[in-house]
């Protein structure tokens, strides 16, 4: 399998070394040249597999550089870090299905991709006698889950930047409590979407780039996409035999689309979802794109689910290449006009394509409060607030006559203000919370520039 960048420079570059590139050289994002498909007799045997076996089946269709022993060991020492044996298990609750997603090291689905992307870099840097500097930018929870996927491991510094009193407590201290010497926290005076803006700026310095060997743990890393890809046949699979449906829906919270289009890549392989429903808060880019092709930026808003509150989706380019008829040159002219107007425009009949495939719907705060507190009492399920959005939205669009699956993207003690608001107490924190308050801190307050930020990875890095 040969990769090729969104933007058309790029082209027939191996799984590692798009592992390795992360943001294409062209300023792009790296894709497969083709999508690989399961017929329905091979869908059966892989729906009888547990978890680290079928994603070694998926992710080998796609990673058919890294010899198949070694591909299995990365993978099953990525998921043997997480507490429950389904790895991401399915509940069902007054009528829908929860992938609980927050069963691995920070309770948050970042784990699933990250613990493999962590044992990817480790795999490749010693294979190959190199060193990498990681740099990330998160709005909540890519940061503390690429951190614990590479804290400690051999030839690899991190960086990752957050919004500077943007994400929840837990979320901070989270990262800020890892104290690593190969672990440098930045705190950035700004929005998320302007510390994504600085990553993705100083990934498209390629003497940069080069020089400090730069490596990406975004969802702009394929590696990340691909391995979300697996939990959607796996979630399918389950609701399958417990329901019988042939088809499903899964609700998506999300704000980079890097989680949903994780499901779209799984329907084109051949899972049988029937649409997915993209929900957002009020940062509803997304779901203005979906209902009304209206993809035009706007000032991002403070949210009680701040992993969503992102007005530019940083993986929405990857859809746009297939809705242009994988036309590079396009993607291209219409990314440089994005960069210049702040929008993008659809025809009647793209609006009409991405409509079949997804449905959408935007829950603000009060909305998410009640779904929290509405569903915790005729069940006594807590969700976190941005399961709340996507359970919110899947409510409002639903097929009833399909079984609804929603993705529980983190553990609710991570958002413990929002839980209190909607049921009038602190969620019981698990283990890996308590006394995290009381740990040794270490972050580096620096304004929004990319000037700043490079000057602080001259200082660190490897």
């Amino acid at each position: 399998m040969k990769y090729r960048s969104t933007r058309g420079q790029v082209s027939g570059i191996s799984f590692k070394d798009a592992v390795m590139m992360g943001l294409a050289d062209d300023g792009g994002l790296l894709l497969p040249e083709s999508i690989p498909t399961f017929d329905k007799e091979e869908l059966e045997a892989l729906a009888e597999l547990p978890y680290t076996e079928l994603a070694f089946r998926v992710i080998s269709q796609f990673a058919d550089d890294i010899p198949a022993n070694d591909l299995k060991d990365l993978i099953d020492r990525s998921y043997a870090s997480f507490e429950h044996p389904q790895v991401t298990p399915v509940v069902s609750e007054d009528g829908v299905h929860i992938l609980e997603l927050f069963h691995g090291p920070t309770l948050a689905f970042k784990d699933v991709a990250l613990q493999l992307l962590g044992n990817l870099f480790e795999y490749l840097l010693k294979e190959r006698n190199q060193h990498m500097n990681i740099i990330g930018a998160t709005s909540g929870d890519t940061g503390s889950a690429a951190i614990y996927g590479v804290r400690g491991k051999q030839n690899i510094n991190i960086f990752i930047l957050h919004p500077k009193g943007r994400v929840s407590p837990i979320q901070e201290m989270q990262m800020t409590t890892v104290t690593d010497a190969n672990v440098f926290n930045i705190a950035v005076e700004g929005t998320f979407d302007d510390a994504q803006s600085i990553v993705k700026e100083i990934f498209g310095d390629l003497d940069y780039k080069e020089k400090h060997a730069l490596g990406a743990v975004n969802s702009i890393n394929w590696a990340r996409v691909l391995a979300q890809v697996v939990y959607y046949f796996y979630a399918c699979f389950q609701v399958q035999k417990q329901t019988g449906a042939e088809q499903v829906e899964f609700s998506v919270p999300t704000g980079n689309f890097g989680d949903i289009f994780a499901g779209y890549i799984a329907q084109r392989m051949g899972v049988p979802i029937k649409r997915l429903i993209l929900a957002t808060n009020a940062n509803n880019i997304l779901s203005r794109f979906v209902n009304q092709g209206d993809y035009s930026a706007a000032t991002v808003n403070h949210s009680l689910s701040p992993s969503m509150d992102i007005q530019v989706a940083s993986n929405f380019e990857r859809y746009l290449f297939y809705l242009y008829g994988e036309d590079a040159a396009r993607v291209n002219a219409a990314m440089d006009n994005f960069k210049q107007s702040g929008e993008l425009t659809f025809s009647n009949e793209e609006i009409a394509e991405v409509q079949r495939t997804f449905a959408a719907a935007s829950i603000d705060d009060e909305q998410t409060v009640e779904t929290i507190r509405t569903f915790h009492q005729q069940t006594g399920y807590l969700l976190d607030p941005h399961t709340a959005v996507g359970l919110g939205a899947g409510h409002q669009v639903r097929d009833k006559n399909t079984p609804l699956i929603c993705l529980a993207t983190a553990h609710p003690a991570k958002f413990g203000d929002a839980v209190k608001l909607a049921i009038g107490n602190d969620p019981e924190l698990p283990p890996a919370f308590q006394g995290i308050d009381t740990l040794e801190k270490r972050v580096q307050v620096l304004p929004a520039t990319v000037d700043h930020i490079k000057n602080y990875v001259d200082q660190h890095a490897l």
